[in-house]
Protein backbone atom coordinates (compact mmCIF):
# COMPACT_ATOMS: atom_id res chain seq x y z
CA UNK A 1 0.00 0.00 0.00
CA UNK A 2 1.35 3.51 -0.61
CA UNK A 3 1.31 5.57 2.34
CA UNK A 4 -0.61 8.83 1.79
CA UNK A 5 0.79 12.62 1.49
CA UNK A 6 1.49 13.84 4.95
CA UNK A 7 1.49 17.90 5.80
CA UNK A 8 1.84 19.98 8.95
CA UNK A 9 -1.18 22.37 7.97
CA UNK A 10 -3.94 22.07 5.28
CA UNK A 11 -5.41 24.97 4.39
CA UNK A 12 -9.15 24.30 2.75
CA UNK A 13 -9.69 27.54 0.19
CA UNK A 14 -7.69 29.77 -1.81
CA UNK A 15 -9.48 32.60 -1.69
CA UNK A 16 -8.02 36.23 -0.02
CA UNK A 17 -7.83 34.28 3.42
CA UNK A 18 -6.35 30.98 2.59
CA UNK A 19 -3.72 32.80 0.26
CA UNK A 20 -2.92 35.09 2.59
CA UNK A 21 -2.52 32.36 5.17
CA UNK A 22 -0.17 30.31 3.32
CA UNK A 23 1.77 32.75 2.00
CA UNK A 24 2.72 33.45 5.77
CA UNK A 25 3.16 29.83 6.41
CA UNK A 26 5.31 29.54 3.44
CA UNK A 27 7.49 32.39 4.57
CA UNK A 28 7.91 31.16 8.16
CA UNK A 29 9.02 27.53 6.62
CA UNK A 30 5.91 25.58 7.69
CA UNK A 31 5.19 22.55 5.63
CA UNK A 32 1.66 23.28 4.25
CA UNK A 33 -1.12 22.11 1.41
CA UNK A 34 -3.60 24.38 0.24
CA UNK A 35 -6.59 23.40 -1.70
CA UNK A 36 -9.03 24.72 -4.32
CA UNK A 37 -9.59 26.63 -7.42
CA UNK A 38 -7.74 30.17 -6.63
CA UNK A 39 -10.02 33.29 -5.98
CA UNK A 40 -13.03 30.36 -7.24
CA UNK A 41 -15.95 32.47 -5.36
CA UNK A 42 -14.90 35.68 -6.95
CA UNK A 43 -14.50 34.18 -10.32
CA UNK A 44 -17.98 32.35 -10.27
CA UNK A 45 -20.22 33.92 -7.90
CA UNK A 46 -19.47 37.57 -8.48
CA UNK A 47 -21.28 39.22 -11.53
CA UNK A 48 -18.63 40.75 -14.06
CA UNK A 49 -17.94 44.55 -14.99
CA UNK A 50 -18.91 44.92 -11.24
CA UNK A 51 -16.81 47.27 -9.21
CA UNK A 52 -15.38 46.38 -5.94
CA UNK A 53 -17.66 48.20 -2.62
CA UNK A 54 -14.14 48.27 -0.60
CA UNK A 55 -11.34 50.69 -1.00
CA UNK A 56 -8.30 50.05 -3.02
CA UNK A 57 -6.11 50.32 0.27
CA UNK A 58 -8.84 47.40 1.76
CA UNK A 59 -8.40 45.51 -0.89
CA UNK A 60 -5.21 43.41 -0.95
CA UNK A 61 -4.17 40.18 -0.23
CA UNK A 62 -1.41 39.68 2.68
CA UNK A 63 2.59 38.49 2.07
CA UNK A 64 4.85 38.63 5.28
CA UNK A 65 6.41 41.21 4.21
CA UNK A 66 3.32 43.39 2.80
CA UNK A 67 5.34 43.54 -0.83
CA UNK A 68 2.96 43.02 -2.95
CA UNK A 69 -0.38 45.00 -2.24
CA UNK A 70 -2.66 45.85 -4.67
CA UNK A 71 -1.61 48.75 -5.40
CA UNK A 72 2.17 47.51 -6.43
CA UNK A 73 0.21 44.91 -8.91
CA UNK A 74 -1.55 47.98 -10.18
CA UNK A 75 2.07 49.79 -10.50
CA UNK A 76 3.60 46.85 -12.24
CA UNK A 77 0.55 46.34 -15.02
CA UNK A 78 0.18 50.45 -15.47
CA UNK A 79 -3.66 49.87 -14.37
CA UNK A 80 -5.38 52.82 -12.77
CA UNK A 81 -5.10 52.81 -8.60
CA UNK A 82 -5.71 54.97 -6.14
CA UNK A 83 -6.04 53.87 -2.24
CA UNK A 84 -9.08 55.71 -1.97
CA UNK A 85 -12.19 57.06 -4.39
CA UNK A 86 -11.28 54.88 -7.52
CA UNK A 87 -13.53 51.98 -7.43
CA UNK A 88 -11.40 48.51 -8.18
CA UNK A 89 -12.47 46.06 -10.81
CA UNK A 90 -13.87 43.03 -10.29
CA UNK A 91 -11.38 41.53 -12.99
CA UNK A 92 -8.47 43.57 -11.71
CA UNK A 93 -9.27 41.70 -8.39
CA UNK A 94 -9.01 38.40 -9.69
CA UNK A 95 -6.10 38.59 -11.90
CA UNK A 96 -4.10 40.02 -8.63
CA UNK A 97 -5.18 37.27 -6.80
CA UNK A 98 -4.17 35.06 -8.83
CA UNK A 99 -0.84 36.76 -9.60
CA UNK A 100 -0.45 36.70 -5.93
CA UNK A 101 -1.36 32.65 -6.05
CA UNK A 102 1.63 32.17 -8.49
CA UNK A 103 4.50 34.07 -7.04
CA UNK A 104 3.88 33.31 -3.75
CA UNK A 105 2.38 29.69 -3.40
CA UNK A 106 3.02 27.91 -6.79
CA UNK A 107 2.26 24.64 -5.49
CA UNK A 108 -1.37 25.34 -4.39
CA UNK A 109 -3.22 22.01 -5.56
CA UNK A 110 -6.56 22.61 -7.60
CA UNK A 111 -8.09 19.90 -6.00
CA UNK A 112 -11.19 19.87 -3.97
CA UNK A 113 -11.68 18.57 -0.43
CA UNK A 114 -14.20 15.91 -0.39
CA UNK A 115 -14.18 14.55 3.20
CA UNK A 116 -12.49 15.50 6.34
CA UNK A 117 -12.15 12.94 8.79
CA UNK A 118 -9.80 13.06 12.36
CA UNK A 119 -7.50 10.46 13.17
CA UNK A 120 -5.28 9.10 15.97
CA UNK A 121 -2.66 12.08 15.18
CA UNK A 122 -4.49 14.91 13.12
CA UNK A 123 -6.86 14.65 10.20
CA UNK A 124 -7.29 12.25 6.70
CA UNK A 125 -8.58 14.52 3.71
CA UNK A 126 -10.11 12.78 0.99
CA UNK A 127 -9.65 14.90 -2.57
CA UNK A 128 -12.30 14.65 -5.35
CA UNK A 129 -10.19 12.41 -6.99
CA UNK A 130 -9.74 9.89 -4.21
CA UNK A 131 -6.44 10.72 -3.24
CA UNK A 132 -5.76 10.97 0.91
CA UNK A 133 -3.67 13.39 2.53
CA UNK A 134 -3.28 13.12 6.05
CA UNK A 135 -2.36 17.01 8.22
CA UNK A 136 -1.97 18.02 11.73
CA UNK A 137 -3.76 20.69 11.44
CA UNK A 138 -6.66 21.49 9.28
CA UNK A 139 -7.31 25.38 8.51
CA UNK A 140 -11.18 25.97 6.78
CA UNK A 141 -10.58 29.26 4.63
CA UNK A 142 -13.35 28.21 2.18
CA UNK A 143 -15.36 31.71 0.77
CA UNK A 144 -18.83 32.92 0.51
CA UNK A 145 -19.77 30.27 -2.27
CA UNK A 146 -21.28 27.62 0.34
CA UNK A 147 -23.40 30.37 2.10
CA UNK A 148 -25.61 31.70 -0.36
CA UNK A 149 -28.85 32.17 1.19
CA UNK A 150 -32.56 31.87 -0.33
CA UNK A 151 -35.22 32.77 2.27
CA UNK A 152 -37.92 29.65 2.79
CA UNK A 153 -40.56 31.78 0.73
CA UNK A 154 -38.88 32.05 -2.33
CA UNK A 155 -37.97 28.52 -2.37
CA UNK A 156 -41.24 27.74 -2.80
CA UNK A 157 -41.16 28.14 -6.11
CA UNK A 158 -40.56 26.06 -9.53
CA UNK A 159 -37.19 25.24 -9.76
CA UNK A 160 -35.26 27.78 -12.21
CA UNK A 161 -37.50 30.40 -11.38
CA UNK A 162 -35.93 31.72 -8.70
CA UNK A 163 -31.64 31.61 -8.42
CA UNK A 164 -29.26 33.07 -5.85
CA UNK A 165 -27.07 36.40 -7.40
CA UNK A 166 -24.32 33.78 -7.06
CA UNK A 167 -25.79 31.82 -9.94
CA UNK A 168 -25.74 34.52 -12.44
CA UNK A 169 -23.78 34.59 -14.67
CA UNK A 170 -22.28 36.23 -18.42
CA UNK A 171 -23.62 33.22 -20.22
CA UNK A 172 -26.83 32.58 -18.64
CA UNK A 173 -28.13 36.12 -18.47
CA UNK A 174 -26.19 39.46 -18.80
CA UNK A 175 -24.04 37.88 -22.14
CA UNK A 176 -27.87 38.67 -24.26
CA UNK A 177 -29.62 35.86 -22.15
CA UNK A 178 -31.63 38.56 -20.66
CA UNK A 179 -32.55 40.95 -23.38
CA UNK A 180 -36.40 41.34 -23.62
CA UNK A 181 -37.12 39.54 -20.41
CA UNK A 182 -38.66 40.84 -17.40
CA UNK A 183 -36.41 39.99 -14.28
CA UNK A 184 -37.30 40.73 -10.64
CA UNK A 185 -34.13 41.37 -8.05
CA UNK A 186 -35.03 40.57 -4.31
CA UNK A 187 -32.98 42.61 -2.56
CA UNK A 188 -31.13 46.43 -1.44
CA UNK A 189 -27.20 45.55 -1.38
CA UNK A 190 -24.37 45.72 -3.68
CA UNK A 191 -25.20 42.53 -5.37
CA UNK A 192 -28.95 43.74 -6.22
CA UNK A 193 -27.87 47.18 -7.49
CA UNK A 194 -24.94 45.84 -9.68
CA UNK A 195 -26.71 43.27 -11.33
CA UNK A 196 -29.80 45.64 -12.07
CA UNK A 197 -27.67 47.78 -13.56
CA UNK A 198 -25.85 45.00 -15.72
CA UNK A 199 -28.95 43.25 -16.86
CA UNK A 200 -30.47 46.58 -17.81
CA UNK A 201 -27.85 47.84 -20.13
CA UNK A 202 -28.41 43.83 -21.51
CA UNK A 203 -31.44 44.78 -22.27
CA UNK A 204 -34.21 43.54 -19.88
CA UNK A 205 -36.91 44.86 -18.19
CA UNK A 206 -35.91 44.99 -13.99
CA UNK A 207 -37.69 45.31 -10.76
CA UNK A 208 -36.13 45.62 -7.62
CA UNK A 209 -38.14 44.58 -4.72
CA UNK A 210 -36.70 45.36 -0.86
CA UNK A 211 -38.20 45.06 2.22
CA UNK A 212 -36.83 48.45 2.92
CA UNK A 213 -38.10 52.10 2.06
CA UNK A 214 -34.76 53.74 0.70
CA UNK A 215 -31.65 52.06 -0.97
CA UNK A 216 -28.59 53.10 1.39
CA UNK A 217 -26.27 54.01 -1.48
CA UNK A 218 -22.89 54.63 -0.36
CA UNK A 219 -21.86 58.35 -1.51
CA UNK A 220 -19.17 58.86 -3.76
CA UNK A 221 -16.18 60.06 -2.58
CA UNK A 222 -15.54 63.70 -1.26
CA UNK A 223 -12.67 65.75 -0.02
CA UNK A 224 -12.66 65.40 3.97
CA UNK A 225 -11.70 67.88 6.38
CA UNK A 226 -10.45 66.73 9.82
CA UNK A 227 -13.67 67.05 11.21
CA UNK A 228 -14.80 63.95 8.99
CA UNK A 229 -11.63 62.16 10.15
CA UNK A 230 -12.55 62.68 13.99
CA UNK A 231 -16.72 62.24 13.79
CA UNK A 232 -16.30 59.23 10.86
CA UNK A 233 -12.65 57.95 10.91
CA UNK A 234 -11.79 55.93 7.62
CA UNK A 235 -11.11 52.52 7.92
CA UNK A 236 -11.09 49.26 5.86
CA UNK A 237 -14.44 48.84 6.52
CA UNK A 238 -15.77 52.04 5.72
CA UNK A 239 -15.81 55.15 7.54
CA UNK A 240 -16.96 55.32 11.28
CA UNK A 241 -15.69 54.53 14.82
CA UNK A 242 -17.89 51.65 14.96
CA UNK A 243 -15.81 50.09 12.16
CA UNK A 244 -12.91 51.62 13.06
CA UNK A 245 -13.03 49.36 16.35
CA UNK A 246 -14.08 46.33 14.49
CA UNK A 247 -10.74 46.78 12.54
CA UNK A 248 -8.64 47.44 15.70
CA UNK A 249 -9.83 45.30 18.33
CA UNK A 250 -11.36 42.17 17.20
CA UNK A 251 -10.12 40.03 20.67
CA UNK A 252 -11.66 42.81 22.38
CA UNK A 253 -15.02 41.56 20.08
CA UNK A 254 -14.06 38.26 20.97
CA UNK A 255 -14.34 39.11 25.04
CA UNK A 256 -17.64 40.61 24.48
CA UNK A 257 -21.08 39.09 25.43
CA UNK A 258 -22.48 36.27 22.81
CA UNK A 259 -25.68 37.82 22.52
CA UNK A 260 -24.08 41.43 21.89
CA UNK A 261 -21.57 39.61 19.18
CA UNK A 262 -24.35 37.98 16.85
CA UNK A 263 -26.08 40.82 17.48
CA UNK A 264 -23.36 42.92 15.89
CA UNK A 265 -22.08 40.81 13.20
CA UNK A 266 -25.44 40.21 11.96
CA UNK A 267 -26.77 44.37 12.07
CA UNK A 268 -23.47 46.29 11.51
CA UNK A 269 -22.65 47.39 7.90
CA UNK A 270 -25.78 45.79 6.19
CA UNK A 271 -26.69 46.17 2.67
CA UNK A 272 -25.12 49.24 1.39
CA UNK A 273 -24.51 49.32 -2.68
CA UNK A 274 -21.64 51.56 -3.77
CA UNK A 275 -22.06 54.86 -5.71
CA UNK A 276 -20.75 53.55 -9.28
CA UNK A 277 -24.36 52.20 -10.68
CA UNK A 278 -26.59 54.80 -9.18
CA UNK A 279 -27.45 57.47 -11.77
CA UNK A 280 -28.19 54.49 -14.40
CA UNK A 281 -30.31 52.21 -11.42
CA UNK A 282 -32.54 55.29 -9.91
CA UNK A 283 -33.10 56.52 -14.33
CA UNK A 284 -33.62 53.08 -15.75
CA UNK A 285 -34.76 50.33 -13.40
CA UNK A 286 -38.34 50.39 -11.11
CA UNK A 287 -38.56 49.87 -7.58
CA UNK A 288 -40.84 48.26 -5.25
CA UNK A 289 -39.51 49.17 -1.63
CA UNK A 290 -41.18 49.04 1.63
CA UNK A 291 -42.45 45.51 0.40
CA UNK A 292 -42.41 42.19 2.15
CA UNK A 293 -43.20 38.95 0.28
CA UNK A 294 -45.86 36.78 1.21
CA UNK A 295 -46.22 34.25 -1.18
CA UNK A 296 -44.49 32.91 -4.48
CA UNK A 297 -46.69 30.64 -7.13
CA UNK A 298 -45.72 29.67 -10.92
CA UNK A 299 -48.28 30.91 -13.23
CA UNK A 300 -47.42 30.15 -17.41
CA UNK A 301 -43.77 29.59 -16.74
CA UNK A 302 -43.18 32.90 -14.84
CA UNK A 303 -42.78 33.64 -11.26
CA UNK A 304 -45.83 35.39 -9.60
CA UNK A 305 -45.28 37.35 -6.12
CA UNK A 306 -47.65 38.53 -3.34
CA UNK A 307 -46.18 41.72 -1.86
CA UNK A 308 -47.71 43.18 1.24
CA UNK A 309 -47.02 46.83 1.84
CA UNK A 310 -47.90 50.04 3.22
CA UNK A 311 -50.26 50.59 -0.01
CA UNK A 312 -51.77 47.29 0.56
CA UNK A 313 -51.69 43.86 -1.22
CA UNK A 314 -50.56 43.49 -5.05
CA UNK A 315 -48.98 41.06 -7.09
CA UNK A 316 -45.88 41.23 -9.90
CA UNK A 317 -44.74 38.90 -12.35
CA UNK A 318 -41.55 38.19 -13.76
CA UNK A 319 -39.54 35.87 -16.47
CA UNK A 320 -37.39 35.20 -13.64
CA UNK A 321 -36.49 35.87 -9.97
CA UNK A 322 -32.77 36.64 -8.40
CA UNK A 323 -32.55 36.25 -4.78
CA UNK A 324 -29.54 38.76 -4.51
CA UNK A 325 -30.57 38.10 -0.30
CA UNK A 326 -26.41 37.47 0.73
CA UNK A 327 -24.81 34.95 2.47
CA UNK A 328 -25.30 33.37 6.18
CA UNK A 329 -22.62 31.13 7.35
CA UNK A 330 -23.83 27.55 8.32
CA UNK A 331 -21.42 24.84 8.93
CA UNK A 332 -24.45 22.44 7.38
CA UNK A 333 -23.34 23.70 4.16
CA UNK A 334 -19.81 22.62 4.80
CA UNK A 335 -20.27 19.06 3.25
CA UNK A 336 -16.55 17.96 3.25
CA UNK A 337 -17.01 18.28 7.01
CA UNK A 338 -17.24 14.86 8.61
CA UNK A 339 -19.24 12.62 10.81
CA UNK A 340 -16.29 12.32 12.90
CA UNK A 341 -15.36 15.73 13.18
CA UNK A 342 -18.65 17.30 13.07
CA UNK A 343 -19.82 15.44 16.00
CA UNK A 344 -17.09 17.39 18.33
CA UNK A 345 -18.43 20.80 17.11
CA UNK A 346 -19.24 23.49 19.33
CA UNK A 347 -21.67 25.87 17.42
CA UNK A 348 -23.67 28.69 17.84
CA UNK A 349 -26.18 30.16 15.18
CA UNK A 350 -24.82 27.07 13.01
CA UNK A 351 -21.51 28.41 13.19
CA UNK A 352 -18.39 27.01 15.06
CA UNK A 353 -17.36 28.76 19.17
CA UNK A 354 -13.83 29.98 18.34
CA UNK A 355 -11.04 30.32 20.69
CA UNK A 356 -8.71 33.58 20.30
CA UNK A 357 -6.44 32.01 17.58
CA UNK A 358 -9.14 30.67 15.47
CA UNK A 359 -9.52 26.88 17.25
CA UNK A 360 -12.50 24.82 17.55
CA UNK A 361 -14.01 22.85 19.80
CA UNK A 362 -12.12 20.50 17.46
CA UNK A 363 -8.58 20.45 18.62
CA UNK A 364 -6.40 21.10 15.07
CA UNK A 365 -9.35 22.58 13.24
CA UNK A 366 -9.11 26.44 12.95
CA UNK A 367 -11.84 28.33 10.78
CA UNK A 368 -11.46 31.86 9.30
CA UNK A 369 -13.14 34.80 6.98
CA UNK A 370 -17.16 34.89 7.55
CA UNK A 371 -17.28 31.43 9.00
CA UNK A 372 -15.14 32.99 12.09
CA UNK A 373 -17.03 36.46 11.71
CA UNK A 374 -19.29 35.76 14.98
CA UNK A 375 -16.08 35.15 17.32
CA UNK A 376 -13.96 38.33 15.77
CA UNK A 377 -16.84 40.63 14.60
CA UNK A 378 -17.32 42.43 11.14
CA UNK A 379 -13.89 42.86 10.31
CA UNK A 380 -13.44 38.90 9.28
CA UNK A 381 -16.79 39.31 6.81
CA UNK A 382 -14.61 41.23 4.72
CA UNK A 383 -11.19 40.46 2.84
CA UNK A 384 -9.31 42.83 4.71
CA UNK A 385 -9.65 40.85 7.75
CA UNK A 386 -7.35 38.49 6.07
CA UNK A 387 -3.86 40.20 7.31
CA UNK A 388 -5.12 40.02 10.68
CA UNK A 389 -5.67 36.21 10.37
CA UNK A 390 -2.46 35.45 8.31
CA UNK A 391 -0.52 36.74 11.24
CA UNK A 392 -2.25 35.80 14.08
CA UNK A 393 -2.90 32.04 12.68
CA UNK A 394 0.74 31.93 11.71
CA UNK A 395 2.03 32.73 14.91
CA UNK A 396 0.33 30.30 16.66
CA UNK A 397 0.84 27.58 14.53
CA UNK A 398 4.53 28.23 14.06
CA UNK A 399 4.45 27.97 17.99
CA UNK A 400 2.04 24.85 18.33
CA UNK A 401 4.22 22.83 15.91
CA UNK A 402 7.33 23.26 17.27
CA UNK A 403 5.95 22.86 21.13
CA UNK A 404 4.45 19.62 19.27
CA UNK A 405 8.06 18.58 18.22
CA UNK A 406 9.89 18.88 21.01
CA UNK A 407 7.39 18.09 24.07
CA UNK A 408 5.96 14.70 22.11
CA UNK A 409 8.69 14.00 19.92
CA UNK A 410 6.71 14.17 16.54
CA UNK A 411 8.66 16.10 14.36
CA UNK A 412 6.82 18.38 11.80
CA UNK A 413 7.32 17.66 8.22
CA UNK A 414 8.85 20.22 6.88
CA UNK A 415 11.62 19.34 10.16
CA UNK A 416 11.85 15.82 9.40
CA UNK A 417 12.41 16.85 5.50
CA UNK A 418 15.89 19.22 7.10
CA UNK A 419 16.97 16.11 9.39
Amino acid sequence: MTMPDRTDVAIIGSGPYGLSVGAHLAARGIDRRIFGPPMRSWQTAMPRGMKLKSDGFASSLYDPAGAFTLGHYCAERDLPYQDVGLPVPLETFIEYGLEFQRRFLPDLDTRQVATVERTANGYSLILDDGEEVWAQRVVVATGITNYSYVPPTLSECAPGLVVHSSQVSDENYIAGGAAGKEILIIGAGASAIDLAAMLGRSGASVTIIARRNKIAFNGAPAPRTWVDDVRAPISGLGTGWRSLMAVKAPLVFHCMPEPFRLLVVRKHLGPAPGWVPREYVEKHVAMQLGATITGIREVGGRAELSLRSADGVRTVAGDSVIAATGYRADLRRLTFIGRSVRGGLRCVDHTPILDRQFQSSVPGLYFTGLTAANSFGPLLRFAYGAGFVARRLTDHLHRTLEKNRYAVGVPSVAAAAAE
